[in-house]
């Protein structure tokens, strides 16, 4: 994720709050067998800031994570501080 802001407090500042908010997930939605956030260490202009790594047994709990109300109230916030997104949902072959 690439957070809007480009001002070094207010990055923080939401950085810390999105990943409160996520790892909050992992405890209030039980389809979630893992769950990671991360922040970027380089300094590359075409990195990104922040990352998200859940785990499911299936596509079936990914769905229900999806549509979760907790997770759209997450939601909410990364389409208010978050410029861009790349995701990839994959499956272990």
């Amino acid at each position: 994720m690439r957070f809007k802001s480009t001002e070094l407090h207010t990055k923080q500042g939401q950085m810390s709050k999105l990943k409160q908010m996520l790892e909050n997930l992992k405890k209030t939605i039980e389809v979630v067998d893992f769950l990671e956030v991360g922040f970027n260490l380089s300094s590359r202009p075409t990195a990104f800031d922040l990352i998200l790594q859940t785990h499911f047994k299936g596509e079936k709990e990914l769905d229900l994570y999806r549509v979760h109300p907790e997770h759209l109230k997450v939601l909410n916030y990364i389409r208010e501080v978050i410029s861009e997104t790349a995701v990839v949902d994959y499956q272990m072959v």
